[in-house]
């Protein structure tokens, strides 16, 4: 797993943050991924399953809309880096956002009665707003990890927390969406959708408001005012932060296999009510953050990373070869998988935060916003392409919705699920090998900056 870290001198001060502060931090992740996890899972089986789009019609919405970001996110995040509030420099955003996400949540899956045309011109406004709002709550919750401690071990706690409020706000719609839409439809999955989709997202509001009231900021930015060219400035000079995001960016291959779950259960297993199966893998998985913060303290991050990338290739690769005919054993591959994916996502996030020092330093500009706008976009790229590969690979499988596929069709699903995230983590393995940013050169940066304050 690598060398045990040295003790090092001039460690920041350490900000011990309060468990209820923590908690309300959490629930402020998970609610708003409640979101997340129903527009990443469910918005394209809506889209041509009820709305009868075309799953390459919905590709072309997904790949809109994420260039539409491409250019939108640096700019918000520019702003944000900015403008204060009496609430603070992050939290101003987070009072109004969940009321804002929860209604454009509902809205974008609403079943109305349209024409062809008129259904893809929905489709994408809504999707397109649902991700400007969500970038306004997004980008914040992210920053507010790096300004309510400078404290590396606070804040890996408070990213581990953050991450475990990510995956169980995903984990509540691949647990209880299909049950509850079975459920409201009277045993219909299509009649109950939207019934579904109303109760859980005004679930995530109350959670979402408690998060805003319960958390402070502590770190105080240099007053400095950052444009779209300082943005740009601290992307291209900050080569820690560009192979952070791309590192993240991998999760595309595992967002791929959450969009066509459903099919996988419903075709391969037989089986649709098996995704509130793998809706509790989702959540039992995220067990294993709690011990995130007790390897960081003995290990490098890098070195932990790499050693669960070398172990979740290895799986997957037993995962293929052993077929799909015996559910248990595919339900036990899944756990495997899922837990060592949520393992990631603590990790990547605190590496990224340590980049926010590597920028102050070189350019006396704290860009918190700006980069975590940056892992903001980069994971509504992931599943936005990943939605339009999901259409393109169901497309190239010959998937006929509403009917009994053929073997080479189910061969083809079982191959995205089982074997593709290896491509993922192999790719990370290779981007962690060349990555130098550790602990040791994140200390002296903070160690330089308290200097140049005193």
């Amino acid at each position: 797993m690598g060398i045990p870290m040295q003790e090092k001198e001039m460690r920041p001060i350490k900000t011990p943050i309060s468990n209820k502060e923590v908690f309300s931090y959490f629930g402020y992740g998970m609610g708003q991924c409640i979101s997340f996890g129903l527009v990443g899972t469910f918005i394209l089986y809506f889209y041509t399953d009820i709305l009868g789009i075309s799953a390459l019609a919905a590709s072309a919405i997904f790949l809109i809309a994420r260039t539409f970001d491409a250019i939108n996110d640096p700019f918000m995040a520019s702003v944000m880096d900015t403008l204060r509030s009496k609430h603070g420099k992050f939290r101003q955003y987070l009072l109004y956002a969940p009321f804002f996400i929860t209604f454009i949540t509902i809205i974008a899956f609403a079943p109305l009665n349209l024409g062809p045309t008129a259904s893809v011109l929905f489709a994408g406004a809504t999707y397109i707003l649902w991700g400007l709002i969500y970038t306004v709550s997004d980008v914040p919750f992210w920053s507010m990890s790096a300004v309510m401690t400078q404290d590396p071990q606070e804040r890996t706690k408070l990213v581990t927390f953050a991450n475990l409020g990510v995956f169980v706000g995903i984990g509540i719609p691949t647990l209880l969406f299909t049950p509850l839409a079975q459920f409201l439809g009277g045993g219909n999955l299509d009649d109950g959708f939207f019934y579904a989709v109303v109760i859980l997202s005004l679930l995530s509001l109350p959670l979402m408001i408690n998060g805003f009231r319960k958390t402070r900021e502590r770190v105080e930015p240099p007053a400095t005012k950052v444009r779209i060219r300082d943005a740009i400035k601290v992307i291209k000079g900050n080569k820690p932060m560009f192979m952070i995001l791309a590192t993240f960016f991998c999760n595309i291959f595992v967002n791929i296999t959450l969009g066509l779950n459903i099919f996988f259960f419903t075709y391969n297993l037989g089986n649709a009510s098996l995704l509130a199966v793998f809706g509790i893998i989702s959540l039992l998985s995220c067990l294993g953050f709690f011990f995130i913060p007790m390897l960081t303290k003995r290990f490098y991050k890098k070195h932990i990373l790499m050693t669960i990338l070398i172990i979740d290739i290895v799986v997957r690769f037993a995962f293929y070869f052993s077929g799909y005919t015996n559910t248990t054993v595919v339900l036990a591959f899944l756990t495997i998988t899922m837990i060592l994916y949520t393992a990631t996502g603590p990790l990547i996030s605190t590496m990224l935060a340590e980049t926010i020092e590597f920028t102050e330093l070189r350019t006396g500009q704290r860009a918190e916003a700006v980069t975590f706008s940056g892992q903001t976009f980069t994971g509504k790229l992931s599943v936005a392409i990943a939605g339009g590969a999901t259409g393109v690979i169901l497309t190239i499988i010959n998937y006929v919705p509403n009917q009994a596929q053929n073997p080479a069709t189910l061969q083809g699903l079982f191959f995205v699920i089982a074997l593709l995230p290896a491509l993922g983590s192999l790719i990370r393995l290779i981007i962690m090998y060349f990555y130098k940013f550790t602990e040791d050169a994140y200390t002296e940066v903070v160690a330089k900056l308290n200097d140049n304050k005193s």
